[in-house]
């Protein structure tokens, strides 16, 4: 049997049967806008786990890490800090954020920013932008989905075609099964992806160079400097290293699909738990990164958005279609489950934040399913253009979605802390933050080496705290964060 068939018969298997088995777990819950956007606010510990486990960690940790081990070296070690330092900082306020969301009935950011400062005009400004925002980071799944059917297909299809069909599929999953349904996928989606790395970083150094140490031995011979920071003014410096974890790591939590994550949890003990526990994840990391080392050593020469597909080129070249077909249907979930997650993100923040609170359109939970289901179609389409469009690489697709989702942390934090900040404050921040990002975007790096999305969000903090200091909310006390929250 040729090998193209053999993997995308693999791959076809690990997709269909993850969805077979994600909509039998869930059929027999009631479909609701709680249900379908937070499940009910009943997941445990171990649910929940999964369930963030799932969206955070997608294609671009399949391929884009090991893509800028391969392309960059170093700077690559960012992905793996950044999430510890972020799983550190939510420890401290998200369990605050999940009780005012169960005391207030709150499913979105934008849901939060209204409760927290009386403004609906800042809400669903905030929720116009997540809207936006989201998609190109959508993108980034499709851009790691066609890479993995691209390779197995071994350049034999339209990996166009197949991208549309299986993207189409996973929207029309989430458009029946909602949160929950996202969740059980990411059980069989997390165990694929956990084999599939341990593999690539284990067997791929062992089998090439008989252990881990002589790949790197090799690498530094080859390239003297690949795992040594750069001077901090340098393109992807030490400056660029370290504002560029401390904005991802801020930035985290920020977008709309990691709200409804939160607000599923059963209590807030159950939030801080996973916020102890979700470091763990990062050690998949350390594999990926890995198997990028191995290909560079085994093939080097791939050049610009090359790099990403390295570690799965390797095993198409020197390995068995069904250990291609294995690894990238794991992949293939690594990609289709977050983008399923952002689309039910996106598409509930417009439903609940726009057409309900600006426009009054979707009042009822009956009208409220139709219009969020109806987004979730429309924001497939709209990232599938998007996708055909525009091609870059998965990190450059990454730091363009925390450039800008970032800048709505100092509103969401400050709420819970600084009686003084006002609507006003949070949106000129706001836009002097996302307008200096957008200016910024096609810098890497920019003044002293520092992260550009950084600078932004340092812009946007002092302009919050400003107007803050000279016009304070009108009564000041401290914002409503309910008793018991900080007990």
């Amino acid at each position: 049997m040729k090998p193209e068939v053999v993997a995308l018969a693999i791959i076809a298997v690990i997709v269909l049967g993850t969805i077979a088995f994600a909509l039998s777990a869930v059929r027999r819950f009631r479909m609701n806008p709680h249900e379908y956007i937070v499940g009910s606010r009943s997941f445990g510990a171990l649910l929940l786990w999964i369930l963030l486990a799932g969206e955070i960690y997608t294609s671009f940790t399949f391929l884009g890490a090991a893509g800028w081990a391969y392309g960059k070296g170093a700077p690559a070690f960012y992905i793996l800090a950044y999430g510890t330092i972020a799983y550190t900082i939510g420890f401290f306020y998200l369990p605050l954020v999940w009780r005012i969301g169960k005391e207030r009935g709150l499913l979105t950011w934008p849901d939060y920013l209204i409760d927290r400062y009386g403004s609906k005009t800042l809400g669903v400004s905030v929720a116009i932008l997540q809207f936006f925002i989201t998609v190109p980071y959508v993108t980034l799944q499709l851009t790691g989905l066609q890479i993995l059917l691209t390779i197995a297909g071994y350049g034999r299809y339209n990996a166009t075609v197949a991208v549309s069909a299986a993207f189409i599929l996973i929207a029309l999953f989430v458009f029946t099964t909602g949160l929950r349904g996202a969740a059980w996928a990411s059980v069989v989606k997390d165990a694929l992806v956990l084999l599939a790395v341990i593999f690539a970083g284990t067997f791929l150094p062992l089998h090439f160079f008989g252990s881990t140490g002589a790949m790197f031995g090799h690498i530094l011979q080859a390239h003297p400097h690949w795992l040594t920071l750069a001077a901090p003014t340098a393109n992807y410096g030490s400056a660029w290293y370290v504002s560029t974890v401390l904005l991802t790591s801020i930035g985290f939590f920020m977008g709309p699909a990691n709200a409804q994550s939160i607000y599923s949890a059963r209590s807030a003990e159950t939030v801080r738990r996973n916020m102890m526990l979700m470091p763990l994840y990062q050690l998949v990391i350390i594999f990926v990164l890995l198997a990028g080392f191995t290909a560079l050593a085994v093939m080097p020469g791939l050049k610009g958005t090359q790099a990403d597909q390295s570690f799965v080129l390797l095993l198409q070249r020197y390995f068995p279609a069904w250990v291609v077909g294995v690894v990238a249907g794991a992949g293939c979930l690594a990609a289709l489950l977050p983008a399923s997650v952002l689309l039910l993100g996106a598409a509930s923040i417009f439903s609940k934040n726009v057409l309900t609170d600006a426009f009054g359109v979707a009042t009822t939970d009956r009208s409220r399913m139709i219009w969020t289901r109806a987004l979730v179609l429309i924001c497939a389409v709209l990232a599938l253009v998007l996708w055909i469009f525009a091609k870059t690489s998965l990190v450059d697709l990454l730091l363009f979605y925390y450039n800008g989702i970032t800048q709505l942390a100092p509103g969401v934090i400050l709420a819970l802390f600084w009686p003084r900040v006002s609507a006003w404050a949070v949106g000129a921040g706001l836009v002097v933050g996302e307008v200096l990002a957008a200016y910024t975007l096609h810098l890497s790096t920019g003044p002293f080496g520092i992260n550009p999305g950084f600078i932004a969000l340092l812009a946007n903090l002092a302009v919050c705290a400003g107007v803050a200091m000279f016009f304070p909310r009108r009564h000041l006390q401290r914002p409503q964060v309910e008793a018991g929250i900080t007990a």
